[in-house]
């Protein structure tokens, strides 16, 4: 199979795990290997990257490094964000909407190189693994795709260790034991999985938390904060336009400074097991409190409660990985058809952890003082209407109580 391969794709973040499946690649596949390293707002510096590709042999022109925040926030955070996806009711995707922009950017790489091959270093336990080769594959039928950590003989941390070492790739004082924990992140979250977290009645410890101060420790005075929308996307911050990456970086600062965002999730992975995470999505749980304010006064009933029945199946879609398929782009037509009024401004307090509602305005609302009073309405509403329609949603409850009050007689 080695000889097969003359050029792969590798996704590349310049640590321990893929500077050593770029090496395993290329002593295994004898191909040469290409990297790409997506920027999505995780933090840290890039550039060491581009430094440990070449020192690994890599040739400049085979280096991709690309900043995706602005691309990532528009194309793929904003529009799953206008559904309102939470997937098992809590989790706001924040790993799996990242997937399908990598493995997008890995076959336009594949195809502007003319690799025959794609990497990622998902293990053969998680979900990434699933999400990236669905993505590859939507995207080129074709494309070899070489998934490391089910293919090695390794069989834990300290022989791949071993081979860093062998192979001259450099090891850090904090990657020479067990991490205490995984940790994925992006502009959206941040991810911890695995070792101090796998026990799901053992309380996660401070050091896991890089995205929020403790709610404990947040502020004792409210942050008001009001945010605009426009066609179901939030566009900016206390009047200020802002584009899709900066309006959710300031979303991040505002949550983190008042510990919002936190969660404790055991969630059901789509490979059949069980697993525990923390996440910490600061501007994305203010952002989800906004623009459900600012739908409720902007969508009709129907289409709300539609939105709502389809939320599940849309964001288990993008859970599994299918954010290239069919049924997910025919679910988010149908979502961004209901945005066309979702525009004005909804005013948020953040508190220790909480999102308050303070207000919510709309030139497209379809909230009516005049029918909702308690005080005249001017004849705007007509209560004699009620009786009617109360007797006509009754019709089938009496006919089956008359029915079955005769069965008992």
């Amino acid at each position: 199979m080695a000889k097969e391969i003359k050029k792969v794709v590798l996704a590349y973040s310049g640590g321990l795990d893929t500077s050593i499946i770029l090496k395993w690649l290329q002593t295994t596949y004898n191909c040469e290997v290409v990297t790409f390293t997506a920027d999505l707002g995780q933090g840290g510096e890039l550039a060491p990257a581009r430094e440990k590709a070449l020192r690994a042999g890599i040739k400049e022109e085979n280096i991709f490094i690309e900043d995706v925040r602005e691309e990532f926030v528009r194309d793929y955070v904003f529009p799953m964000f206008r559904a309102n996806a939470q997937y098992e009711g809590l989790y706001l995707l924040g790993t799996s909407i990242a997937r399908p922009l990598i493995a997008k950017k890995q076959i336009e790489i594949a195809r502007k190189t003319g690799a025959d091959a794609v990497s990622h270093g998902a293990t053969g336990k998680g979900n990434d693994q699933v999400r990236f080769e669905l993505g590859y594959y939507a995207l080129e039928p074709g494309i070899k795709i070489i998934a490391p950590w089910r293919e090695w003989e390794f069989k834990g941390r300290e022989e791949l260790l071993t081979f860093a070492r062998n192979h001259q790739i450099q090891i850090t004082k904090d990657k020479e034991g067990e991490a205490p924990f995984s940790v994925d992140a992006n502009l959206l979250h941040s991810s911890s999985e695995g070792k101090v977290l796998e026990d799901p009645n053992v309380e996660a410890p401070s050091i896991v938390f890089q995205r929020t101060i403790s709610p404990m420790d947040a502020p004792d005075k409210p942050t008001t904060v009001k945010i605009g929308f426009e066609k179901g996307d939030a566009v900016s911050i206390d009047g200020k336009k802002l584009s899709p990456a900066s309006l959710l970086t300031k979303l991040n600062e505002l949550g983190h400074d008042n510990g919002i965002g936190r969660l404790d999730l055991v969630e059901n992975r789509f490979v059949g097991m069980k697993s525990r995470g923390v996440y910490e999505t600061p501007g994305g749980t203010i952002l989800l409190s906004a623009h459900r304010a600012i739908e409720s006064i902007t969508l009709d009933r129907g289409a709300a409660h539609l939105k709502d029945e389809i939320m599940p199946r849309y964001a288990e879609l993008i859970y599994n990985g299918f954010w290239f398929s069919p049924e997910r782009e025919m679910l988010q037509a149908l979502i961004d058809k209901s945005q066309e009024h979702v525009e004005g401004e909804v005013t948020l307090k953040l508190y220790k952890g909480n999102v308050l509602m303070a207000g919510r305005a709309s030139p497209k609302s379809l909230y009516s003082p005049t029918l909702v009073t308690f005080e005249d309405d001017k004849g705007a509403y007509d209560q004699k209407d009620a009786e009617g329609f109360i007797k006509l949603n009754a019709l089938r409850l009496r006919t089956l109580a008359s029915r079955n009050n005769k069965k008992n007689k």
